[in-house]
């Protein structure tokens, strides 16, 4: 959720190594799981308050100075949004965003006609490919709070289709063992995978820790991710490390998995998310993001004349 930046950073990523097989499990309290290379905490960053589009709030955890990027991941905003505040009328192209529900709703409309309102719980997962006109509005009084995460596309895909994945809460599946809990809305946990295709292949898993419960989920080895810890406080990487509270995105060293411990007095829940790096140079002007300069003047001329993904734009404006 983010209209124009007056600058364009060029980020390039080293070559990814093989992605290997992983199997995905969960462990009760009193296994012992034996990682060969466990993923710790290599950086936190606390996701300070800013505004943004019309009047909204956003904590931003990625896409801040502090961590600009972590391929294939572009920015991570936790928002809030009270009516009339909200986000307008602005275009996308290039990468996939993913609309995650807290708390209300939000109201999304585009200029090829999809109108729908996702709700807590609810995910809309869109793919902006070569080009996208929408809102994002508040669905009701009084705050509407949730994630926004935005997925990088190779150079393969930027100007595909655009594309909507959208999942109500009651049809994201979830597992359960040992006082740990999981909404699988991409990728696999406790042996039970998501329906939501990836075009770059990423895990998005909404964890909830009893206290006193602990969990080790595996990580295919070469993916980037990362923790946003939403409630509470936690222990995450290895059981001597400080606790880590809400607010705060964890970026965690390669291995094939995670181990996090909740020692707690209550609950805490957090979002692990992980992502095949796709290794090629970033070039990004506010939303719209390529590989090139070039390709980014070509965008702008696209949008501003409406053409090449962007045709509709000429007499369309949300309602």
């Amino acid at each position: 959720m983010i209209l124009f930046r007056p600058a364009i950073n060029i980020i390039s990523h080293i070559k990814p190594q093989q992605v290997r097989n992983s199997k995905f499990v969960m462990t009760s309290v009193s296994e012992a799981v034996g990682f060969s290379a466990p993923r710790l905490v290599t950086k936190k960053v606390l996701a300070k308050s800013q505004s943004e589009g019309d009047g909204a709030v956003v904590r931003r955890s990625i896409g801040r100075p502090e961590l600009k990027s972590l391929d294939p991941f572009l920015m991570l905003d936790e928002f809030s949004v009270s009516p009339p505040a909200g986000f307008p009328d602005h275009p996308h192209r290039g990468f996939e965003t993913v609309t995650y529900m807290l708390e209300g709703g939000v109201t999304h409309q585009d200029f090829a006609g999809h109108k729908g309102t996702i709700r807590a719980g609810d995910v809309q997962w869109m793919t902006a490919g070569r080009g996208i006109i929408h809102s994002e509005m508040p669905a009701g009084p009084g705050a509407q709070k949730g994630l926004q995460l935005w997925v990088n596309l190779s150079s393969k895909d930027k100007m595909v289709e655009p594309n909507y994945q959208e999942l109500l809460c009651e049809d994201i599946k979830t597992a359960e063992k040992d006082g740990v809990k999981v909404k699988i809305i991409a990728g696999e946990s406790m042996g039970v995978k998501s329906s939501v295709y990836t075009r770059t292949p990423t895990m998005f898993l909404d964890f909830t820790l009893s206290p006193g419960a602990q969990m080790h989920q595996p990580v295919p080895e070469s993916w980037n991710s990362f923790v946003y810890v939403l409630e509470g406080e936690g222990v995450f990487g290895s059981m001597d490390s400080p606790p880590v509270s809400a607010h705060h995105v964890l970026v965690l060293s390669h291995g094939d998995g995670m181990s996090v411990w909740n020692k707690g007095s209550k609950p805490l829940r957090f979002v692990l998310i992980g992502g095949q790096p796709i290794n090629e140079p970033v070039v990004q002007y506010g939303p719209f993001v390529m590989n090139t300069k070039a390709e980014i003047e070509q965008a702008l001329q696209d949008y501003r004349y409406c053409k090449n993904g962007f045709e509709m734009a000429k007499y369309w404006r949300s309602q």
